[in-house]
């Protein structure tokens, strides 16, 4: 497997910021959220380099093994953990998570508050009700946000990992995300990986959560 260069990544970005467009969207206000699972700090070295602001880490040990290099070196990118969370891994990612994606439950809510108090948030929903998938059920979203919002977390909006599913159906579950931050008054819609970004930009992403069409193949081949 090949290491991406500089090069590589500012050209991934160019084709995602067109893609953004040609799916009606404002490649300046949706946010590149670049995905570095399974690579290593290296790598993420390189996306920053190619002007990557935005960084997601779905594993906490990975997580915790790359980011303090990361941060010696002066950089400050914004970092996401955009994988399914533990309770009891918020006391290790505290301090180097600046947004926290997917929160699904108010026991996960309150540790971040003891751990990271203030910090943002949003609220992953299971859209398909899929059960090897985190997220809270539609129906919850009103009462997860208000008790988080409770502990004093700064929740900032919903995220959604769609279905693999026909287009319709993928495009109906963003809708679906899209009508609940709308109702929330919910400005962060985080929808979409690399094989859907289309579909979730039509429906009104304001974040779109790519590895793979940035940095290739990902060792062990998944695609985000």
């Amino acid at each position: 497997m090949s290491v991406p260069t500089v090069d590589d990544v500012r050209a991934g970005l160019d084709r995602v910021r067109d893609r953004i467009e040609a799916a009606g969207g404002d490649a300046e206000k949706v946010r590149i959220v670049a995905v570095t699972k399974g690579f290593d700090a290296g790598v993420v070295s390189v996306a920053l380099a190619a002007g990557v602001t935005d960084v997601g880490e779905n594993y906490a040990q990975e997580l915790v093994a790359k980011w303090p290099s990361v941060r010696t070196t002066g950089a400050s990118p914004r970092l996401h953990f955009v994988g399914r969370l533990q309770r009891n891994k918020v006391r290790s990612l505290a301090g180097l998570v600046d947004v926290w994606q997917t929160v699904d439950r108010s026991s996960v809510g309150a540790e971040i508050a003891r751990r990271a108090p203030g910090a943002t948030v949003l609220v992953q929903v299971n859209v398909g009700d899929e059960p090897q998938k985190g997220g809270c059920r539609l129906d919850d979203v009103d009462d997860l946000v208000a008790e988080l919002s409770g502990l004093d977390l700064d929740v900032v909006g919903l995220m959604a990992i769609a279905e693999q599913a026909d287009l319709a159906t993928v495009r109906d579950q963003f809708d679906q995300v899209r009508r609940a931050a709308d109702r929330l008054a919910l400005p962060e819609r985080s929808m979409g990986m690399t094989a859907d970004l289309e579909a979730a930009v039509g429906a009104g992403a304001t974040m779109v959560r790519v590895g793979t069409a940035l940095f290739g193949p990902r060792p062990g081949g998944a695609i985000a």
